[in-house]
């Protein structure tokens, strides 16, 4: 899906979440052991994928038949793999998250991709963590790939996020070898919020690695105390 420039234009979002949803929903076949119908679920996914708009589907075109065909294997997308194009004579600055105006939406960000300060793929959006006690907002960027069901997750809070103009990637403002010290997310229910230990040291590393950042959010905090 990340490779697919026809899937990333935002005005296909809402086929991405659907994929998504789908996707979701052959899991819980397979689960429930209905092994033939997750596959039929499985064909679906990819046919839309190959070709995104819906009036190409049933095509009898030998091209599009085996670019259906090309889409069975799912694309695994390891981290720091595909490079992107930043660097390009004329280019948009990043807009960092604190000061994107007007805000983002949800859906504008779940499902979406995130690339390294270096320009290198980490992963998609899988979920989004809002309102923490202590003010803490996160994105929960999966690194394992669209058929993958986010075991291999970082936990990065939000304001450690750069986006572009088109509001299409976002990246985060370390390399792709830094973001190798950031450890994976301990658990898949969600117990680590509450987890003050874990959520620390995941924190401080990002402190550590984005300085200017973290001075900036204790500037904030200063100025919020000092009005209340």
């Amino acid at each position: 899906m990340l490779e697919n420039a026809e899937l990333r234009d935002p005005s296909n979002r809402h086929l991405v979440l659907d994929l998504r949803s789908l996707r979701d929903a052959a899991y819980l076949l397979w689960g429930y052991g209905l092994v033939e119908d997750c596959e039929r679920l499985l064909g679906n996914i990819r046919e839309l994928i190959a070709s995104p708009e819906l009036g190409k589907m049933g095509s009898n075109d030998e091209d599009a038949a085996d670019q259906q065909l090309a889409a069975g294997e799912p694309q695994w997308h390891r981290l720091g793999q595909k490079e992107g194009s930043r660097g390009a004579p004329g280019e948009d600055a990043l807009v960092s998250i604190n000061d994107l105006d007007p805000g983002l939406l949800v859906n504008e960000i779940v499902g979406a991709e995130v690339r390294t300060s270096d320009d290198m793929i980490v992963g998609e959006v899988r979920n989004v963590v809002i309102g923490t006690k202590d003010r803490q907002d996160y994105v929960i960027v999966a690194s394992g790939g669209f058929f993958v069901a986010g075991k291999d997750s970082l936990v990065v809070p939000l304001r450690y996020l750069f986006i572009d103009q088109e509001r299409k990637s976002f990246f985060l403002r370390i390399s792709n070898s830094q973001v190798k010290a950031v450890p994976l997310m301990p658990d898949q229910d969600y117990r680590w919020l509450a987890d003050e230990k874990w959520r620390s040291t995941n924190d401080a590393i990002f402190k550590t690695l984005v300085p200017e950042v973290a001075s900036m959010h204790m500037q904030g905090a200063t100025v919020d105390s000092t009005t209340e």
